[in-house]
């Protein structure tokens, strides 16, 4: 049972990997036979399967080794190529391309048939048998072009190339080289023959020769031609951000036998011509795709850097009578992209502006307050800017802190430096006053009410029945509504002793923490204390400016034997 249980799973596990190695779908066979001793690359291309992000590997024959990826290698994988550095004999076989995605798979064969080229050799009768590829027609009456297949890898650089026909160089004035094209302008019938073009090639600092043969027909064609198909562009637009890389594939569908003129113009002018001295635009190499009835042909031209002068031109790609082009453009202005960053930035201003003003808020209302002052209202009816209210210690008790700073240090600040007047009880009452009346009085005399207050002390402990405290309190909160300044003259952590009023100021108001030295002489309005103080106190106000005093001259009395000026003064 166990054996019999053993071998299913040897056979289970040896069909599924037999199934998996042979999920990949065939494409299709292509043959291709080049010379031998010369370097040959074929391009692993399916479009649009190695247009995505693919997985392309290279195997000989039925061998389950890919293809070795080291550049120093005569026959290595260069990214989707397969690259031989020179060709040999013994390179003749069957190759596989395998293209893996995430979840498919195609398989591409080559059947490679090294051959032996004899070109002009007088000595040697056999012709090759060239593939389709190397056959090309040219079409009687057209402007028409040949290409020199010379299709490797970007590590590859291709250079001096040259065309002969019937073993002689080619140099009269119908046939323009340009790269690996040879363009033949009106077509005749004595144009057919036997071409070769020839071309170095560097890989790694090591030179390789290459010759082509290209047997070619002439061709009239009829009424029912037929045309070339640009698939892309299709007379269009496409936005670019200036001084960005562009890349534009020209795609084009031909018949096997057409061998049009395939090239981009800009201005009625090749591109390489026109951008002949800042080769910033080029055209790359066209990338051909053989099909059963047809030819893929992929022409690109590439941007190095978009400038403004590319902007509004027509760029062309031509395939035989066939013309399509591409205009590049400026993208539209992302007006949701200004919104947002202008959003952000006023967030930025405000949010910048509010800590500022939260930081220096002091300092800027109390320089407004200096630049920007404001004359005494004559209906403000107030006499003082503030009144004191502060604990009375009773005789025998220790009261120099509270009695220095009302007595001699506010004052001293205050009334001295800032021209403020204060109402303090037991300085400015008249003698023999009533305490209810004169306290009742000038509280409403008063713009502000200051509130000193110490730590627990007997002095508390007697101004919660205090009617000063009573009075002040209820004209300054209940009738007038006046601001209060809380000033502790140490620092206070539980007001849960105190009285209902002071507790309710400090609740609403806040309180301002006495700090610095009570000496009078080292005061300043400028210390941070102050400039709170200050900046709870009422605005300063200045009196009106007097008016000026002009002297008005009346007629003068002219009576004989009389002169008499009457003078009088005016007021403006």
């Amino acid at each position: 049972m166990g054996m019999r249980c053993l071998l299913l799973c040897g056979v289970s596990f040896a069909l599924a990997f037999y199934v998996g190695a042979d999920t990949c779908k065939d494409i299709g066979m292509q043959d291709e036979k080049p010379s031998i001793g010369q370097p040959f690359a074929f391009n692993c291309s399916y479009p649009p399967i190695t247009s995505g992000n693919v997985n392309v590997l290279w195997y000989k024959n039925s061998s389950k080794i890919p293809v070795s990826r080291n550049t120093d290698s005569r026959v290595h994988q260069d990214q989707t190529w397969i690259l031989f550095l020179p060709l040999t004999w013994e390179d003749s076989g069957i190759y596989q391309c395998v293209i893996e995605e995430t979840d498919s798979c195609y398989r591409i064969h080559i059947n490679l048939t090294v051959l032996e080229t004899h070109w002009c050799d007088t000595s040697r009768r056999n012709v090759p048998t060239l593939s389709a590829e190397y056959k090309q027609i040219l079409h009687v009456g057209q402007d028409e072009s040949l290409t020199c297949h010379l299709y490797f890898p970007k590590s590859c650089v291709l250079d001096l190339i040259t065309w002969y026909k019937d073993c002689e160089r080619i140099e009269t004035d119908r046939f323009t080289p340009f790269g690996p094209k040879l363009f033949v302008s009106n077509v005749s019938a004595e144009d057919r023959g036997n071409y070769a073009c020839t071309a170095r090639l560097t890989h790694l600092g090591k030179e390789y020769s290459i010759l082509n043969v290209i047997t070619v027909s002439t061709k009239r064609i009829g009424n029912g031609g037929r045309i070339p198909k640009i698939i892309y562009p299709k007379n269009n637009s496409i936005e670019v951000e200036l001084g960005s890389l562009l890349i534009v594939d020209c795609n084009i569908t031909d018949t096997k036998d057409n061998t049009n003129l395939r090239c981009w113009r800009v201005n009625d002018t090749w591109v390489d011509d026109y951008y002949s001295e800042s080769k910033r635009v080029r055209e790359g190499i066209e990338v051909t795709v053989p099909f059963q009835e047809h030819i893929f042909y992929t022409m690109n031209i590439t941007f190095l850097e978009v400038k403004m002068e590319d902007y509004g031109l027509p760029f062309t790609c031509h395939a035989g009578v066939s013309a399509a082009y591409i205009m590049l453009t400026l993208p539209a202005p992302d007006f949701r992209a200004y919104l947002i960053a202008g959003l952000v930035a006023s967030t930025v201003v405000i949010l910048s502006l509010v800590c500022i003003y939260n930081t220096f808020k002091i300092d800027i209302v109390l320089w407004y307050r200096s630049a920007f002052h404001s004359e005494r209202a004559t209906e403000d009816g107030k006499l003082y800017d503030a009144y004191v209210l502060y604990p009375k210690i009773p005789k025998g008790c220790q009261s120099h802190d509270v009695d220095t700073l009302v007595l001699k240090v506010l004052p001293e600040v205050l009334e001295r430096q800032c021209g403020y007047k204060l109402f303090i009880f037991g300085r400015d009452e008249f003698p023999g006053q009533a305490v209810a009346n004169v306290i009742d009085e000038n509280v409403q005399l008063c713009r502000r009410l200051m509130v000193i207050v110490v730590p627990e002390s007997p002095s508390f402990s007697m101004l919660k029945n205090m009617s000063e405290e009573q009075i002040a309190v209820y004209n300054a909160l209940v009738q007038d509504g006046m601001k209060v300044i809380l000033i502790e003259l140490e620092r206070i952590e539980d007001y849960s002793t105190m009285p209902e009023s002071i507790q309710y100021i400090k609740q609403k108001h806040g309180a301002i923490q006495w700090t610095g030295d009570l000496a009078e002489q080292s005061q300043t309005a400028k210390d941070k204390f102050w400039k709170k103080v200050r900046y709870h106190m009422p605005p300063r106000r200045y009196p009106p400016t007097p008016p000026i005093q002009l002297l008005k001259h009346t007629p003068c009395d002219c009576a004989p034997g009389r002169l008499e000026t009457n003078e009088e003064l005016i007021t403006h």
